[in-house]
This record gives structure tokens, sequence and C-alpha cells, in this order.
């Protein structure tokens, strides 16, 4: 399970990752990073799971439409998705928003393959200028 702390839940903050952030398109899902700034917190707000005089905690979110499948086919969806985000959440900078939708096949990929989409996903949004 991914720690409170970690997880994405406002729809601001959802919105500032997918309007202003990166995307990493892969065939199972998409990846939207919004790095973490020095004033981090979408819009001027202040980041309430901030750590007092520390740094923000890289969030995460996800978004699995009915295109994915029925409700126990997205739920598995989202359970491989928290846990492999859990493994790689701390490769993201302190403050990062960052969510992930899984797209239509998702819903038939083993763990292996969201696991290999997710990490060239990160390393195209982590490793460079694109």
């Amino acid at each position: 399970m991914l720690p409170t702390e970690n997880r994405l839940r406002r729809r601001e903050d959802f919105a500032a990752a997918v309007r202003r952030g990166r995307r990493a398109g892969r065939p199972l899902l998409v990846v939207h990073l919004r790095r973490g700034s020095p004033h981090s917190g979408a819009g001027g707000h202040s980041d309430p799971h901030a750590a007092e005089g520390g740094a923000p905690p890289a969030r995460a979110g996800f978004v699995v439409s009915k295109a994915v499948g029925n409700a126990v086919v997205r739920n598995r969806v989202k359970r491989r998705l928290r846990h492999l985000v859990r493994e790689r959440i701390t490769e993201l900078p302190p403050g990062s928003l960052m969510v992930i939708r899984a797209l239509p096949g998702a819903g038939e990929a083993d763990r292996e393959r969201l696991a290999r989409d997710l990490d060239t996903a990160l390393q195209r949004l982590l490793g460079g200028p694109s």
C-alpha cells in the first residue's frame, strides 16, 4: 500500500500534474509528472503533507477508467500500480506530483509489463530534457 503522505487526493493536485507537468506515454499507461519546486504546493497553496521545515513528499495518484475493465479489473490495476509506485516513489524529487492514467490494455497486462512501462516512462521523465 502507498503511504498516506504519498497519495494524491485533491482535484487541484491532479490538475496541476496533468496540465503543468511533463507526459510520457506507453502502450499500457500514461505518466504525468510535475517536478517539485522550491515553493511546492499547487497554485501557491501550502502543502498539507509537508513536514515542518522540510520538503513535501512526492505524491502519486491514479486514473483508471471504465475502458480498462469492470470494477474487479480496475481495482486490480490500481492495486498493482500502487504497489509499483511505492517501490519507486523515492526516485522522484521531493514535492513532485505524479498521475498515472491506465489505458485499456492495462486490464489484461501482468505486473511485469506494467512495471516495464512505468519504469520506461519514469526514465523518460526523470532522465533528461525532451
